[in-house]
């Protein structure tokens, strides 16, 4: 039997099922002690959900070098909201017991999130549903939900996975995971791939359809969990696995230094980070930089917008740790799949198409003014931050964007504040108007990136995010080859340094392509800098022009998907 879900960490898992019952959080029973014991009580059990998640918090970071550890110190941050704790407040005021009014409005924020039609906060309803359950479990006494204590080849099937949870695993004896809720961005995936383990979200029925004890094979990479796998089906994914194996234990040898071509060509290699914590995997995966950070980390799982102070701590902390290497700040860019409920933003018929990115800041310059105070501060003892602004489609976007900031320097040095008078602004290509006219951004911003992930779409008007038309979002496309070509052509024109930071970034099989073009840098995620320095050594730029070459005279995606597959190295 197959369960199809979301692959959300790659790597093949072989065991046997394990179900993790979900325990009674019934508080039916709970008598009202008073406004001023309930609020203690509250208070009290925020203290030890607190003393926990640090506990976890810090054994998580002696696992992985500390990364991941925010995720959990976030919860803890919202636990402590003090709208959360507020409105809790007023409930038991009102006389509701505290597990009551814990319940109603993380209900409410859960439902808030939720609805939001934005994949990202409704992960993030899903920590505010794990942080329910905890303090619910700490207000009755009762033990938390936990993972047990299970034998060797174990694949975890619940039907939620929260982030505590999957932090309380026994990595040696937990082959996968699998659960019905959650998918590629939820914190439960985060720390699945950080912890190297296959799994599974978003398959439906495999809590009620999986018994303890059966045979189950877990394709990560696929999103398949194959049920009382045939004895064919065994030794095809143990193949699979082994080849695996094999392949993460090659990059190892490109785990650090520099990506140099066959021909000694070096390309500088930067790492796309979401958050403050992961600084250290950049290091780790050593990169050069920061290509892309990603302020939506900073906006949301909060109920208000962040201070400039909080900002600026958050971007000095990254710009501290890169030191003498520069790091790349893309300003906040929400609308399309990303929204925040307490802007009270307008719903959009086609939010790809709408109020997005550099509109909505220039839209809402009192949020945008704040950013840019937060960004030129942090750049003061560095010198290292480089601002980027993401969906410009005109030069008057990169103007205005520019003005503003000029203006927030003569305010912060009228007050005496350090900043960074020299800061860089640059563009994030990612729009077929701005792939256009490239030459003439080219002529007034200092830097250039391209976002395949949002190009690749725009060109195309084929929705990343829908399965139906997977087809059709192809980034070795001939329109999109020659759209980034005609962009590196013209960063080089104006000797405006050109990297990309897109998904296609640490394609091996389109990289050749990339150099080939003139591409100046690379920026991925930090785990796929291995395979971006293996694939650039194996290309001279002469053989990689040859190939270029012949995939621009293709005359559909299809034949340059088989001609680049036929030459990867």
């Amino acid at each position: 039997m197959l369960l199809q879900g979301v692959g959300v960490s790659p790597g093949v898992g072989i065991g046997r099922a394990v179900i993790i019952a979900e325990g009674s959080l019934d508080y039916t029973q709970v008598h009202f002690a008073g406004v001023q014991q309930e609020k203690a009580r509250l208070r009290t059990a925020v203290q030890a959900f607190a003393q926990r998640t640090q506990a976890m918090a810090d054994a998580l970071r002696a696992r992985l070098d500390g990364q991941e550890a925010d995720i959990l110190a976030s919860q803890i941050l919202m636990a402590n909201d003090p709208a959360l704790l507020a409105q809790t407040d007023s409930r038991i005021e009102a006389g509701e017991c505290a597990e009551a009014a814990l319940d109603a409005v993380c209900a409410s924020y859960i439902q808030l999130f939720a609805a939001a039609g934005d994949e990202l906060l409704a992960q993030r309803a899903a920590d505010i549903e794990d942080i329910r359950a905890r303090l619910l479990a700490i207000l009755l006494g009762r033990s938390e939900a936990s993972i047990p204590d299970v034998p060797p080849g174990t694949v975890l099937i619940a039907w939620d996975l929260t982030p505590s949870m999957t932090v309380s695993v026994n990595r040696e004896n937990v082959a996968a995971f699998v659960a019905e809720c959650g998918g590629m961005t939820s914190h439960a995936a985060i720390l699945a791939r950080a912890l190297g383990l296959p799994a599974v979200l978003g398959a439906a029925g495999a809590a009620s359809v999986l018994r303890s004890g059966e045979d189950v094979v877990v394709d990560g990479g696929q999103g398949a969990v194959i049920v009382s796998p045939s004895g064919a089906e065994l030794a095809r994914y143990r193949k699979k696995q082994e080849k695996e194996k094999r392949q993460a234990e090659a990059l190892q040898a490109y785990r650090a230094g520099p990506a140099v071509s066959a021909r000694g060509q070096r390309y500088a290699l930067y790492a796309n980070i979401g958050g403050v914590g992961q600084t250290v995997a950049a290091d780790e995966a050593g990169a050069e930089g920061v290509g892309l950070l990603r302020t939506e980390f900073l906006f949301m799982g909060r109920t208000s917008l962040p201070t400039e102070e909080e900002q600026y701590e958050a971007y000095a902390s990254v710009s501290r740790a890169m030191g003498d290497r520069p790091a790349v700040v893309r300003t906040l860019d929400i609308g399309g799949d990303k929204a925040l409920p307490y802007l009270g933003q307008e719903k959009e018929e086609n939010p790809y198409l709408g109020r997005r990115g550099i509109r909505y800041c220039l839209a809402r310059p009192e949020v945008f003014r704040t950013q840019l105070r937060a960004l030129l501060r942090a750049g003061a003892e560095r010198g290292n931050i480089r601002i980027m602004l993401p969906m410009v489609t005109g030069v008057q976007e990169l103007r205005a964007a520019r003005t503003m900031l000029e203006q927030e320097k003569q305010a912060l040095s009228a007050r005496g504040v350090a900043f960074d008078g020299v800061i860089s602004l640059g563009v994030m290509i990612e729009t077929p108007a701005a792939a256009v006219i490239a030459d003439l951004l080219a002529k007034e911003s200092d830097f250039f990136s391209i976002g395949t992930n949002d190009l690749v779409q725009y060109i195309l008007a084929a929705d990343r995010g829908n399965a139906d038309i997977a087809e059709l979002y192809a980034p070795c496309h001939p329109a999109v080859l020659r759209s980034i070509r005609d962009v590196i052509a013209a960063g080089r024109a104006a000797d405006v340094p050109v990297c990309m930071c897109g998904e296609a970034a640490a394609d091996p099989c389109l990289i050749p392509l990339w150099m080939a073009f003139g591409l100046d840098s690379f920026s991925a995620g930090p785990s796929a800098l291995p395979e971006v320095r293996r694939t650039v050594s194996r290309w001279t730029e002469e053989e990689a022009l040859c190939t270029a070459k012949e995939a621009l005279a293709c005359p559909d995606a299809d034949a340059v998907r088989a001609l680049l597959a036929a030459r990867r190295r």
